[in-house]
């Protein structure tokens, strides 16, 4: 077994990764200086990023630790069925393109509560502005520092504590740059995100060949194929007992899609890539990250179940790495694999890794600036503040946010699946913000009364059905594909993705009789937005590419049903 620390060649690999990144991010910072520099430069990039920058800063920021520990770890449990979040973002991505894109930049929006105040009322936009600004922090920042600070520490022997400053602070000195810094640098981030995501998953299968006396990639995989054919189904049957994490057609026909739809439509994290652009630029660059969804998988779901293959052949030290039983600890399969790399392709998994972190972490940290800034210091404290005073306000804001991350994510202690507490969590809002943005999109009665319904009723709906099985026996919905028994706790649980579709049938439904209420057949709310049909025809070339996205799809679903 390999020791837990880097060799000089590691630290190498990982200083040039460094050097390359900050450098980089330097020079676009002081080209930008001399340009225009207001408050949707920093936070925007207004007009400056091309589609394959926005692409692969939609990638960047996605794929973090949650993806490189929490997804490997769910495919050391699950299997390829995890790889549906990925893949089913792929189609989402181009539903977002055609539909949702359009809308913003038609009515010039710059953030999602600047969305909500337009649509429905300063009330919705604020409670919204408020909600995301606490969600990004307590949930999302920290989870992805303290699953990042889990993985590095492991892999490099370096104190927990210091793994988490040390990512800190370079994503604070990647995120004073501004949206444009970030961009950029994001393509430098995906590279080494890639290269060394694929070079872990070479190795790893590898590793799968030789302990069964083969060699090669093509071997290692049908070995995985033969000896965890359990691990390559997409949709799970009621008796599996990781159903209730991925409830069978659910993922293709229920919540899945409410999940992706709400993350990559109504978020300010991912869609601010987008905003800043012009409407074909902007739909390039999501069909470009689509692309690289389908690829998505060989980096963060293979490994795992390589590992998952290796553990069961007691490759690894398994009470000490992994865990036993109910004690498994899933999201240090990725670690322990990388600690069985040889040098040098070590330090590139490890860079690749740090790279998924710390671009997350300047995305994430951007967003709660813009929001923050934009959405509640200038509409609430300074309403005359400057140009030059807001985007002040904005690097404040990003310092701050980050020191209470690091402040709260030690307390995390996500031992469990952070994949799972990460989407389980953000789940308790997406199914009402979700239904608050398509009906204000596509239905001109929606009213602000019905906006807030949705979410606050929606959460608190969501915390019911999260508790309701404490509270009484959920035995008879298992008849109807509804509930299944939690392995932990025996009891039965309305799986988290059945919730959420729930939830938003519960928000739909609530909306509109709560509008209809209001403006009856021939009446619109004012504040509806004007659509045009032609608005929505996306070019021959984007045509085509999203034909072959879902084509490839179909065909992945059929092969790996």
């Amino acid at each position: 077994m390999k020791n837990e620390s880097l060799s000089t060649a590691d630290y190498v690999v990982f200083l040039v990764y460094f050097v390359i990144v900050a450098g980089y991010g330097f020079w676009i910072y002081n080209k930008k200086k001399s340009a225009k520099s207001d408050s949707k430069d920093y936070f925007l990039a207004e007009g400056s990023l091309t589609w394959w920058a926005i692409g692969a800063s939609l990638i960047a920021s996605n794929i973090s630790a949650e993806q490189f520990i929490g997804m490997s770890g769910s495919g050391f449990q699950l299997g390829l069925a995890i790889a549906s979040y990925e893949w089913m973002a792929a189609a989402t991505l181009i539903i977002v393109a055609v539909f949702f894109i359009p809308v913003y930049l038609k009515n010039k929006i710059f953030t999602m509560p600047q969305f909500l105040s337009q649509r429905y009322n300063e009330t919705v936009a604020m409670i919204m502005a408020v909600f995301w600004l606490l969600l990004y922090v307590v949930v999302n920042l920290t989870s992805i520092l303290f699953l990042g600070a889990v993985a590095v520490s492991s892999i490099s022997g370096i104190n927990f504590t210091i793994c988490i400053l040390g990512m800190a602070a370079f994503a604070i000195i990647i995120t004073l740059g501004g949206m444009k810094v970030i961009g950029y640098t994001d393509v430098i981030q995906v590279f080494f995100l890639i290269l060394g995501g694929l070079a872990t998953t070479y190795l790893a299968l590898n590793l799968v060949a030789d302990h069964y006396g083969k060699s090669g990639v093509i071997e290692g995989f049908s070995i995985l194929t033969s000896n965890a054919g359990d691990h390559f189904h997409m949709i799970f049957k009621k008796d599996n007992p990781n159903y209730i994490e991925l409830p069978g057609l659910a993922v293709l026909l229920g919540g899945m899609w409410i999940a992706n739809l709400s993350y990559w439509g109504c978020n300010q994290y991912i869609t601010q890539r987008a905003l800043g652009a012009d409407l074909p630029t902007a739909r390039g660059g999501l069909l470009f990250a689509a692309v690289l969804k389908l690829f998505m998988p060989l980096i963060v779901v293979l490994p795992g179940i390589a590992a998952f293959l290796l553990y069961k052949e007691e490759v690894f030290s398994i009470t000490s790495q992994i865990g036993i039983g109910s004690e498994l600890k899933v999201d240090r399969a990725y670690p322990v694999l990388l600690n069985l790399l040889p040098s040098g392709l070590k330090g590139l998994s490890f860079a690749a890794l740090t790279a998924a972190v710390v671009a997350s972490l300047a995305g994430k940290a951007n967003s709660i600036a813009t929001i923050f800034t934009l959405d509640v210091y200038k509409k609430v404290f300074k309403k005359d503040a400057s140009e030059k005073n807001l985007v002040r306000t904005g690097k404040i804001t990003v310092v701050v946010a980050m020191l209470l991350a690091v402040i709260i994510s030690p307390f995390l202690g996500i031992d469990k699946g952070g994949l799972k507490f990460i989407q389980e969590y953000t789940g308790f809002v997406s199914p009402g913000i979700f239904a608050m943005f398509i009906l204000g999109f596509f239905w001109k009665r929606t009213t602000s009364s019905a906006a807030l319904f949705a979410t606050i009723g929606g959460f608190a709906l969501s915390v019911i059905l999260k508790f309701l099985p404490e509270w009484t026996d959920l035995h008879w919905l298992y008849q109807f594909n509804l509930a299944s028994i939690n392995p932990s706790s025996g009891l039965y649980e309305i799986p988290f993705m059945d919730r959420m579709s729930i939830v938003f049938l519960f928000s739909i439904i609530g909306m509109f009789f709560i509008s209809v209420s209001k403006y009856k057949r021939g009446e619109t709310n004012p504040k509806g937005l004007e659509i045009d049909s032609s608005m929505f025809k996306p070019n021959a070339g984007f045509t085509v590419g999203a034909v072959l996205i879902v084509g490839i799809l179909v065909a992945l679903y059929s092969v790996f049903w």
